[in-house]
Formats: structure tokens, C-alpha cells, sequence
């Protein structure tokens, strides 16, 4: 009789590690652009001081995704950390957003914090971001983003 608890208890287990799994959704950016959002539209201000005006820093975003465990691809923009570990960044669709180009509208940007840093080895290389999101609005000198996670694992792509 004691075995039989034990099995259900190591099913039990199993099964609910592979439902906290599955609860995480895969997103893509596109996913994060509402249908009649124009990506290309006019920028509203220059910027003279010689920094990379954001093109649409209050991009209209979407909210099916908020509070949900998703799991999202993209480069990493480091904003705070160490040498060895970033605790919060950017993650933009492609590389050197932010960097090396202007930063793409606000809805194509999530500033991600981790409770633990991670380490980023290559900006060059693309990872899935996994964690808690939000359409909480992040703004700071380098960009303005529609979205927050609350980062809880970053892998390679």
C-alpha cells in the first residue's frame, strides 16, 4: 500500500513539472505590435543633442500577455550588473538596437530584472528570455520600453 502512495506522489510530481512547463507561452515580437499599430510612422520630435532619437517611444501595446509566464527571443542590451553578471537589460528584436542603430518603437522593447544576474558571454548571440511579463512602461536615457518581465531564466537561442 505504501508504494502505491509513493508512485502517485513521483507521478504527481512529474506531471506537475510538466504542466508548469507547458504554462509558459512562447511569444514573438511581432505578437507584441496591436494589428492597425504603423511601425514606420513619422517621428514626432528630433533629438539635437546628439543621442539616437527612439522613433516611437509611446508605442500603443498589448495586453493578452500581461501577468503570463512567457518565454521571449532577442538580444540582450545590458543596463545594470557587473562585469560578470547583468541583474537588468533591454531586449530588443535584433542586434545593436540601442547600440549601434536607434532604438525601434517601445513596443519592440522589454526591460527585463533578474533576481539573480546572468551572465551575457556575446551580445552578439540571441537567447529566449523566460519570466513573469507585464505592460508596465520602463523609461530611461537609452530607450523607452512598452513592456517589463520579471526575468527568471535566460538560455541561447
Amino acid at each position: 500500500m505504501q508504494w502505491r502512495f509513493l508512485l502517485a506522489t513521483v507521478l504527481f510530481t512529474c506531471l506537475a513539472g510538466v504542466l508548469q512547463a507547458a504554462e509558459i507561452k512562447e511569444v514573438y515580437w511581432e505578437d507584441l505590435v496591436p494589428p492597425d499599430f504603423n511601425e514606420l510612422a513619422p517621428q514626432e520630435a528630433t533629438d539635437h543633442n546628439n543621442k539616437m532619437a527612439q522613433l516611437q517611444p509611446n508605442a500603443p501595446v498589448v495586453d493578452i500577455y500581461n501577468g503570463q509566464r512567457i518565454k521571449i527571443p532577442g538580444f540582450i542590451v545590458p543596463l545594470e550588473g557587473t562585469a560578470e553578471l547583468t541583474t537588468e537589460f533591454l531586449l530588443v528584436p535584433f542586434f545593436g538596437a540601442c547600440i549601434h542603430v536607434p532604438p525601434p518603437a517601445s513596443n519592440q522593447i522589454v526591460y527585463v530584472k533578474m533576481n539573480e544576474g546572468v551572465p551575457v558571454e556575446n551580445l552578439y548571440d540571441a537567447v529566449w528570455v523566460e519570466g513573469v511579463f507585464s505592460t508596465v512602461r520602463y523609461s530611461s536615457d537609452i530607450a523607452a520600453a512598452g513592456y517589463s518581465m520579471q526575468g527568471e531564466a535566460v538560455h541561447p537561442y
